[in-house]
């Protein structure tokens, strides 16, 4: 256990589970949609659901993808300030049967040309986890220097982000893959030491089995 599990976030409101690290999801899930976006439609499961309403849940999460941090004093009026932006703000609640965790949200962001639904949840003092990526499983903190990749499976691409990476000196922390099925559309997660390069969307994405990229700084 570190000093940050013990005192937990700087954070406006009551839970560091249900307040800051619902709007650290939010935040997360803003910065992998990577565009602007004019609808969210977000889900909340088991006790983000029973009891999210009083630990400000809906207005966290909302907070997040206005791209507000955990300690913003205008997280009480996130969902007010969604609306002057003119972004419509859908809420829906769920109790899950199966088995995930407690603290579960799904997000949808509606761009002028893509959607894209992220679901994550809550792991206490703030701490999250990004699951899903448009179906795609994945395992994503958000506490390293992010790069996901949207490409087609096929040989060659995971070498050529590699090989990308190490010429610009990016030393490669973590890496996953997943994949809905041979030959499809893949999803690749690669954590980096290092704050990859501004150009690196553009580089990335002038492969043709590259189809988007984002990336994710802390």
């Amino acid at each position: 256990m570190n000093i940050f599990d013990i005192i937990g976030p700087v954070m406006i409101g009551p839970s560091s589970s249900h307040t800051a690290g619902a709007a650290r999801l939010g935040k997360l899930a803003r910065n992998i949609f990577g565009e602007e976006f004019f609808q969210a439609d977000i889900i909340l499961y088991n006790s983000f659901a029973k009891t999210g309403k009083g630990h400000g849940t809906d207005k966290a999460i909302v907070a997040g993808i206005l791209g507000m941090e955990p300690d913003d004093e205008n997280i009480k009026k996130a969902i007010e300030i969604s609306r002057e932006f003119g972004i419509e703000v859908n809420f829906s609640f769920e109790d899950l049967k199966r088995e995930v965790h407690p603290n579960t949200a799904r997000i949808k962001l509606y761009g002028k040309e893509n959607t894209m639904t992220i679901s994550g949840c809550s792991l206490g003092g703030g701490r999250v986890m990004i699951q899903d990526i448009d179906g795609f499983k994945t395992e994503f903190t958000g506490e390293f220097n992010t790069i996901i990749s949207i490409q087609r499976d096929k040989p060659g691409i995971v070498a050529y982000v590699a090989s990308y990476l190490a010429q610009s000196n990016i030393n490669i922390a973590q890496m996953k893959l997943s994949r809905k099925s041979k030959g499809d559309m893949a999803l690749m997660i690669i954590e980096t030491d290092e704050i990859p390069p501004k150009s690196v969307k553009r580089d990335l994405e002038s492969h043709e089995g590259i189809y988007k990229i984002v990336v994710a700084t802390v």
